[in-house]
């Protein structure tokens, strides 16, 4: 075995020959591909694995395993690739609409997932997000977040063959597959964790596993403690004694990625999943997947080193596979995996968190300094901007964002949970805690975008608060992603309490079954499905005919109110002025405030004409798209 050495051509001609060995003589533009590819992907490589002598060996496998699955990729998803690299802001587009569901909760398995997709075409989906659905646990999986293994679906929700039929269905009614890609750890009943339990040569370690409590303690001297109602710190005790680092629930062990074979892996399985027809990678934990002595161990520079040498990998195995960010962490360290060279998609934890802030506050200031200040993104990347998702919600502002309003974040964030657990007087939320730490006094907040907005507790505003809140995603840019059932107004689930697998994880609150009379009812406008489902795709059909909603520039608008949030959209003929009320109280907008524009206005939902030259008077929780033209 040899050390990688930083810009060796034996390097890169060991790691060439590698790639020809697979190819076979078969080409489709790999070669070409690997020459850009391979002096970017090599001194990646050296950063993070040159001092090992099997680093030069762990290059060459992984360039042939990129090879051997190009040679094995459908040929219609390399005529995919082929036109997403001609057109590679593809997902800019204000045609772009996603959603998430977990299969069995809204379609029973795979084969009952098909049978939907006429209803996400009369949605208006592009991009499907299945919630982790791969070989699990069973019982408490963390909702499949414990992989067993990543080339099987669970088997009560089909195969792994029918996950590419449902894939190509979905291509053909051009809607884009994504699922999870729980690359930080695997479960307990992975064979490669079985392996390295059991000392077979070559999975060592694959994980991080010490004799006693010397490495751990030092550990844990600055890592911080995640599901603490599921054990201590960051380290679970093996039977035999030994400790093994287990950064979420006890049953998910964290992979070892200073092992270059960890690497190798793990682009396999990417690379696999890829020839199913995934279009889009969700990166799971993104944030934890480097380990060093002394840190706090999350958003280590080599995590960024990571993302950047798997990219690199499907650009040439895979080359239309996007990788989407889960980085529930500081503003400032969420965007900095989105880049097109990590992760070209990212969710915006902050402005889903500082939306239901603002409702809550019924002040809409934080939410306007994170949109003035935190929405630019690089070319080439979009936000994916959602209401909740399968997860809690977190209050990940910035401290110093707050302290420049006068709002001292600690404090906030104590009355921002007691809210909307039902703690404060007045709340119209009906969530739930989830992973309260009694010595830190942190907790998240689980419940559907219905009970939280005040549908459950029969609050008058209710409904437009879900609309609201529904508008901001999708108006601020990028890709507006809908958790299935809200369309609809599902309510929480409080029967997980009932199942001994979800009962100690409050999340299932706000993950309920597909609502079949709902659905049912979703054009019947005498009910609470019927009017938000009506007023919710109108907002959808504006968004796919209003070309100034691609992309995620913002321009600010502000006005006096505190409680209204603005933003322009401008494009090339028209600018379209966004203004949302958060508060409980209807708004004059004075036409000083507005002249900066011509007097005539369009609203573009209604098609009705506005003069501004009036004013504008936005209702309680009420908002606006203005076609407007400036002066």
């Amino acid at each position: 075995m040899a050390r990688l050495v930083p810009n060796s051509t034996t390097d890169l001609i060991a790691a060439t020959a590698a790639a020809e060995a697979q190819l076979d003589g078969e080409d489709d533009g790999f070669r070409e591909r690997l020459a850009e590819v391979l002096p970017i992907l090599h001194p990646l490589f050296a950063q993070l694995y040159g001092e090992r002598e099997d680093g030069r060996e762990a290059l060459a496998a992984v360039v042939a395993a990129a090879a051997r699955s190009w040679r094995a990729r459908p040929t219609d998803l390399k005529q995919l690739d082929a036109r997403r690299t001609q057109h590679p802001d593809w997902f800019l587009s204000e045609k772009m609409l996603g959603a998430v569901c977990y299969v069995d909760r809204f379609a029973g398995d795979l084969a009952g997932l098909r049978d939907q997709i006429p209803y996400f075409q009369e949605l208006g989906l592009t991009y499907l997000h299945l919630m982790p659905l791969f070989a699990s646990p069973e019982g408490n999986n963390d909702g499949g977040y414990a992989v067993s293994s990543y080339r099987e679906v669970h088997p009560r929700l089909g195969t792994m063959a029918e996950l590419a039929l449902l894939a190509a269905d979905l291509r053909k009614a051009g809607i884009s597959l994504v699922v999870d890609f729980i690359f930080n750890h695997t479960s307990n009943e992975h064979e490669w964790a079985r392996k390295a339990v059991a000392g077979e040569p070559g999975y060592e370690d694959f994980y991080l596993i010490f004799p006693d409590r010397t490495m751990p303690d030092l550990y844990e001297q600055t890592v911080r403690e995640i599901f603490p109602d599921d054990h201590p710190g960051a380290f679970v005790q093996l039977p035999d004694g030994r400790w093994i680092w287990a950064t979420f629930y006890h049953f998910q062990w964290d992979l070892n990625y200073a092992n270059p074979a960890v690497f190798q892996a793990m682009a396999e399985e990417m690379l696999f999943l890829a020839n199913q027809g995934v279009e889009v990678l969700r990166m799971d934990a993104v944030a934890f997947i480097w380990k060093r002595l002394g840190t706090a161990c999350e958003s280590l520079p080599e995590a960024h080193l990571l993302l950047r040498a798997f990219n690199q990998v499907l650009r040439l195995g895979a080359p239309s596979v996007l990788f989407k960010s889960e980085a529930i962490v500081h503003p400032d360290e969420v965007i900095a995996y989105i880049s097109p060279e990590e992760c070209q998609l990212s969710y915006n934890p902050l402005q889903m968190a500082l939306g239901w802030e603002a409702l809550a506050t019924r002040d809409g200031r934080l939410l306007q300094k994170a949109l003035d200040e935190r929405h630019a993104l690089p070319a080439g990347t979009s936000w994916v901007n959602y209401v909740r998702s399968h997860d809690d919600i977190g209050w990940t502002f910035a401290d110093e964002d707050a302290a420049a309003l006068g709002i001292d974040g600690y404090p906030h964030r104590r009355f921002l949970n007691d809210f909307y657990v039902g703690r404060f007087d007045g709340t119209f939320s009906r969530g739930v805690p989830f992973q309260e730490n009694p010595k830190t006094g942190d907790a998240r907040v689980a419940g559907t975008t219905a009970s939280l907005a005040g549908v459950e507790a029969g609050d008058a505003g209710g409904e437009d608060r879900v609309i609201l809140a529904h508008s901001l995603a999708l108006s601020t840019g990028g890709v507006p992603l809908l958790y299935l059932g809200d369309e609809v107004g599902q309510l929480n689930d409080y029967g997980y309490r009932d199942d001994p697998a979800h009962a100690d994880d409050s999340r299932w609150v706000h993950r309920p079954r597909r609502d079949e009379k709902a659905y049912a009812s979703r054009h019947d406008l005498s009910t609470v499905a019927g009017r938000l489902h009506s007023r919710l795709t109108q907002l959808i059909e504006t968004r796919r005919r209003t070309p100034e909603f691609a992309g995620n520039a913002l321009a600010p608008f502000h006005t006096p109110h505190a409680s209204v949030v603005g933003y322009q959209r401008i494009g090339s003929a028209r600018t379209i002025l966004v203004l949302a009320n958060v508060g409980d109280s209807e708004v004059l907008i004075e036409p000083i405030t507005l002249s900066g524009f011509a007097p005539a206005a369009t609203d573009i939902v209604s098609g009705a004409e506005v003069r501004l030259s009036s004013g504008l008077m936005l209702p309680a929780h009420g908002f606006v798209w203005l076609g407007v033209e400036p002066v």
